[in-house]
């Protein structure tokens, strides 16, 4: 059933088919990325060992086949074998009088998963309103600051003394100052430069520059996907977004001898960006070992001025969002003392993706 598999493959509600001895005869692709399995090794398995202690999930399914009737289980507790564990909404019905087709068809829809969805779609809001207001204050502040400069450097010419001119270099100075912390709110404003790029080669660049800065005593680990192609970006920009968090880990650390920083890349199947859902992004995780971020500030930190240091203008990880949303992609972050992480998603089909 060709046709019907490729149906299954497109559709983001997990999907299983089982025979009446509860063995698998067909999976779909959100299936195999919600179990974290694939269909070559799962083809003919017993439903209960697709999961860790499946004996209850098995007493489910095995109640539907003998009743004839659908089973449901609300915020029903996976175990994975990677020791991860998920809630799913499941629904079993038995299929009758269909040639060919299975006898039990499990749907599974991941409780996280929608809550990630929602998460995800209050973030992106959050980000186009703060760039909206972001936008405004620009217009209202830099009109008068350009007037305001162009009256210092009129009075600077009819001043007697070079003295004087000191308060006015003043002025202009900090004029000049506001100018570009406006512009730095704004974020990157030029156009995207999109290229096929290797995230790799990227990576490895950022690394080599952090290095640097802590002369050499901060650790990185690397833990890259090779099998991972290359995804159309603008190379600059990504290089900016990723220096923005690893510099936020570097300077998050109280000790830089102890820092260590993780990176990881994946791929991962049937992804949901805001309302748009991809079959294949590219994900980089960025972890670090430091004291973590507040938890009344984790909501907030992707907000421009908001930062947990006092000598922080709180404009990278604003500015980091900023590029990836305009990759079509989306940064998130988890945190914990000892364990923060950051995961960008960027989706492997961006051919549409904004160029300004």
């Amino acid at each position: 059933m060709p046709q019907a598999q490729d149906i299954l493959d497109n559709l983001s509600t997990a999907v299983i088919g089982l025979d009446q001895q509860l063995n698998v005869v067909t999976i779909n692709t959100a299936a195999e990325v919600l179990l974290e399995v694939s269909a070559a090794r799962t083809l003919g398995m017993h439903a209960s060992a697709l999961v860790l202690g499946g004996q209850a999930w098995a007493e489910d399914l095995e109640r539907a086949v003998h009743s004839g009737r659908p089973v449901a289980r609300r915020g029903f507790a996976l175990l994975l074998h990677s020791g991860a564990e998920i809630h799913v909404d499941m629904m079993v019905t038995p299929v009758q009088l269909i040639e060919g087709a299975p006898d039990l068809l499990l749907e599974l829809q991941a409780v996280d998963r929608l809550l990630r969805i929602s998460r995800e779609e209050g973030l992106l809001h959050a980000q186009e309103t703060t760039q909206a207001v972001v936008r405004g204050l620009a217009h209202e502040i830099k009109n008068p600051l350009g007037g305001l400069r162009g009256a210092a450097q009129l009075l600077a010419r009819e001043l007697p003394t070079d003295e004087l001119t000191e308060y006015t270099n003043i002025i202009i100075r900090e004029a000049d100052r506001l100018r570009d912390l406006v512009d730095r709110l704004l974020g990157p404003q030029k156009q995207l430069s999109l290229q096929s790029i290797n995230v790799h080669e990227v990576l490895e660049h950022v690394r080599r520059l952090i290095l640097a800065e802590s002369g050499n005593r901060v650790k990185i680990d690397r833990d890259y996907d090779p099998s991972l192609p290359k995804v159309l970006g603008d190379r600059s920009q990504l290089i900016q977004a990723l220096l923005n968090i690893m510099r936020n880990a570097l300077q998050a650390a109280t000790d830089p001898d102890n820092c260590k920083i993780s990176l990881r890349t994946r791929s991962q199947r049937q992804f949901t960006i805001g309302t748009s859902r991809h079959r294949l992004v590219f994900r980089v995780d960025i972890i670090d070992n430091g004291p973590g971020i507040p938890e009344e500030l984790l909501h907030a930190i992707f907000i421009p001025m908001v930062t947990g240091r006092a000598d922080g203008t709180g404009l990278g990880l604003s500015i980091a969002q900023s590029i990836v949303n305009r990759h079509q992609g989306l940064l998130e972050c988890e945190s914990e003392p000892g364990n923060t992480r950051f995961t960008l998603y960027i989706p492997m089909e961006n051919k549409d993706a904004p160029t300004r």
